[in-house]
């Protein structure tokens, strides 16, 4: 790894010595009136068979720019609403013609002002760049009425178990982004979040094993950035989207965007209502032994779980063209998310020769309102507006507010019957409010140079805080008694300073991307304890440097073959909860427990990359992690302790293969596939773990065309068993089928997906590194649904075609948000 990190280093230098010819493409878009035509969709395709290369959207001056081309022959596919779609005649880049400047594109306007533009080009569903994978959900059948969460489920690399947690690639710890910003929520939370995100209102999901050094070093499996989808048309735009999904309960993800453009003003907002209803059937199987290893006893528990989830989610926005160089926004969003869980448990105990000593009828209720509520204040300014190489040089500032509110109440009432003896009841009841503040502040700065290359670097500081309280009672003869065991309060602190630089060339065959992050944490936490507990406090600190490179090298000049490698180092802080070091009651036999003593996981990813004819990526990659940050489970008597822990050491490699094929022109066959070998090693309360073995993951998606005006779509995953942390999973798998047709003149999309069709996709495994004992379990999950929706889109930015005063017609795309 040392030399790794010095190979980073001196990529870090300037590259200037590199000269080779660059493949681009440039031009700019017209009306009849010969106005610049902005926001007109630029498709790159290729002339042998249409298929989707890349895409760009036109500037306020009408220009466009697409480079990190390979050498071929495309065709340029231009579309916007109001007028006819123009097509090119092929266009061929090679060693004669590395960049390209056409004449200026005139667009004719369309018969119809209303009339509905059919886009030639469709993005694919999965495009692989030099520094990330990107999923367009739109592009699978199934993700219609879905949830963000289930878009997650079906992406490349992506697996999401069934309390939510994600991993990529075999690994948990990754980091999810909203919109390029963090959500800051626990694993429960976040799962739940994603659950009333409707997929409907995502542009793209970026998928990054390796992330850039503009991003947060946190995530040492990597980041998954979700892209809300905006529209930078002029006009009046928008659309929405209606679901209705039967398993055994009812969901339903509906959604709606709006967008308003005219002149030195953009308005925009999104509103999300669903309603997501669930269940899991959870058996739970434990055995005892004494240190001779004989059979002492044996645990078996059912557990149904019931889920009510609602939400509402909204954005309303305001962008400010001040100037063609300036621009300001403001972002105000927020979401409540009111969940109802159910739990009724059965459990029944036994001696070591399966003779009943007792039994446990319990029920546990929770009702949670998880509540947020953001602001967002950016501004942008281009010191030119024509660029270099089509980017311009750009300042821009972020300050957000964040609040997240959660208010739990719950309560476990334990009837346990034993053998000979009366029956006990028990009932204990809890308050658990909690709030979290975020305030954040960042500054990006992006520098083109005239001769290639791109500098990138920005300043970043977070302030987090963080208030628990715990208020548990015990009822007894209808009377509150509070329970000094389980109550507390805990405050946790977090600052983080950090800088990063980030530089990119491209220079003939080759494209290099190179970074550094630095970042100080500073952590500090207070447990006020109670009356029978004593308060207590910790305090952390430390710094780290986190490099990045990339690469790719295209071998010959056509760009059908390209090698490419990255590396990247990650940090993965504890959540804030998880160092609470007070222990929660799940159920009488099983407590969950935070640890203040938790370490940051460090790792270092290494991969290698052969891309075949830009849309079939075959890579190797290696991984070490330290002190990776996992539940691990301690056996304690008849009861088991789930408390985060570190597990000392994670080696992970595997070989992935991610492209797309072409059987037929009305087939497209999506293929994702990956052989990976975990091994875990740790000493985990006195006991040796090592947990070790590979597993296979494949997902395919068969997309057909039927005609103009039908599409249908075959999909399914299919997952070995799998090892990760203490736990050794059960293979798995599923089958998707959906149908869609175009409705209403080709406006409106109707979609029919039926999802798990076997009703396969269940989980279950068993648990490693235990004292003296064993433990497995199997859960049914509420997997097969039926969902029908309804998308609809509308566009009359066309008869809003803003007047050309002075200079502004020359504003520049909407600032990042």
């Amino acid at each position: 790894m040392h030399s790794l990190l010095r190979f980073a280093f001196l990529l870090l230098l300037p590259l200037g010595t590199l000269h080779a010819q660059t493949y681009s493409l440039q031009g700019s878009v017209r009306t009849p009136e010969s106005g610049p035509l902005e926001g007109s969709v630029v498709s790159l395709l290729k002339a042998t068979d249409s298929s989707f290369v890349k895409a760009a959207l036109t500037e306020a001056s009408g220009t466009f720019a697409l480079t990190s081309l390979s050498a071929g022959t495309y065709r340029l596919s231009i579309s916007h609403l109001g007028y006819k779609p123009y097509l090119s005649e092929p266009l061929a880049l090679d060693a004669q013609h590395p960049a390209l400047t056409l004449p200026t594109i005139t667009l004719v306007a369309a018969e119809q002002a209303l009339a509905e533009v059919r886009v030639v080009a469709q993005k694919p569903f999965v495009e692989q760049r030099l520094d990330r994978v990107i999923v367009s959900p739109d592009a699978l059948i199934s993700n219609a009425g879905t949830s963000a969460l289930e878009v997650l489920e079906k992406s490349p690399g992506v697996g999401v178990d069934a309390n939510g947690i994600i991993s990529l690639r075999g690994r948990t710890g990754v980091v999810v982004f909203v919109d390029d910003k963090p959500t800051y929520l626990t694993p429960a939370d976040l799962a739940n979040y994603l659950r009333s995100l409707p997929a409907g209102s995502i542009e793209a999901v970026e998928i990054m094993t390796n992330p850039p050094a503009k991003y947060d070093a946190a995530g040492n499996a990597g980041v998954i950035n979700i892209r809300l989808k905006k529209t930078k048309a002029r006009g009046f735009n928008g659309g929405w989207s209606l679901s209705y999904g039967q398993g055994r309960y009812l969901r339903s993800n509906n959604s709606g965007n709006l967008n308003y453009r005219a002149g030195k003003l953009n308005f925009f907002g999104n509103l999300g209502l669903n309603s997501n209803n669930s269940y899991q059937d959870l058996t739970i199987w434990r055995e005892y032994f004494t240190p001779a290893g004989e059979p002492s006893s044996r645990f078996t528990q059912n557990s149904y779980i019931r889920r009510r989830l609602g939400s509402a989610t909204g954005k309303v926005g305001l962008d400010w063209y001040a100037s063609p160089r300036s621009t300001f926004g403001l972002v105000v969003s927020g979401f409540r998310n009111p969940t109802e869980t159910t739990i009724t448990n059965n459990a029944r105990v036994s001696d070591g020769r399966e003779n009943p000593t007792a039994r446990v009828e319990a029920l546990s209720e929770a009702d949670k309102v998880l509540r947020n509520g953001s602001v967002n204040v950016n501004y942008t300014y281009k010191f030119d507006t024509t660029g270099r190489g089509g980017t311009p040089r750009e300042l821009s500032a972020n300050v957000d507010y964040l609040t997240y509110e959660s208010d739990l109440l719950q309560s476990l009432t334990n009837n346990v019957l034993t053998t000979g003896q009366p029956g006990t009841r028990t009932v204990l009841e809890s308050s658990l409010p909690s709030l979290i503040d975020i305030r954040t502040a960042k500054v990006d700065y992006i520098h083109p140079f005239r001769k290639g290359g791109r500098l990138e670097a920005g300043l970043k500081g977070s302030d987090i805080q963080t208030s628990n309280v715990a208020d548990f009672y015990d009822r007894v003869n209808n009377q509150r008694i509070p329970n000094y065991e389980f109550s507390n309060h805990f405050n946790y602190f977090e600052r983080i300073g950090a800088a990063y630089l980030n530089y990119s060339l491209e220079r003939g065959r080759l494209s290099v991307q190179t970074g550094l992050r630095f970042e100080s944490t500073a952590i500090r936490g207070e447990q006020l304890g109670n009356r029978a507990v004593r308060d207590s406090s910790f305090t952390r600190q430390y710094n780290g440097l986190f490099p990045t490179v990339y690469f790719a090298y295209r071998l010959d000049s056509t760009g059908r073959h390209q090698l490419g490698f990255s590396y990247g180092r990650r940090i993965d802080r504890p959540n804030y909860q998880d160092m609470n070091p007070f222990t929660y009651p799940i159920d009488r036999f099983t407590l969950y427990g935070g640890n203040p003593f938790l370490r940051p996981t460090f790792s270092e990813n290494v991969e290698l990359s052969h891309v075949l004819n830009g849309s079939f990526t075959t890579s190797l990659r290696y991984s070490q992690t330290r002190d990776m940050i996992s539940e691990t489970i301690e056996q304690g008597g008849t009861v088991f302790y789930s408390r985060p822990g570190n597990i000392g050491r994670l080696t992970s490699f595997g070989l992935a293969v991610n492209g797309t094929l072409r059987p037929r022109k009305w087939w497209t066959l999506q293929l994702y596939s990956e052989i990976t070998h975990n091994r875990f090693r740790a000493m985990l309360y006195g006991q040796p773990l090592d947990n070790s073995g590979t597993y296979w993951h494949l997902a395919p998606t068969n997309s057909f065309r039927i005609n103009s005006r039908w599409n249908a779509e075959l999909s399914g995953m299919y997952q070995t068993r799998a090892y990760s942390g203490q736990f050794v999973l059960r293979p798995m798998g599923q089958v998707r089928v959906g149908v869609a047709r175009k409705v209403w003149r080709e406006k409106a999309t109707l979609k029919l997906a039926v999802s798990d069709g076997f009703y396969s996709y269940q989980v279950g495994g068993t648990i490693k590194g235990l004292s003296n004992s064993t433990a497995r379990w199997y859960s049914y999950l509420d997997s097969r649904v039926a969902t029908l929706s309804l998308t609809y889109r509308f566009s009359k930015g066309q008869t809003l075609r803003a007047r050309q005063i002075g200079g502004a017609e020359n504003e520049q795309q909407r600032v990042r948000n």
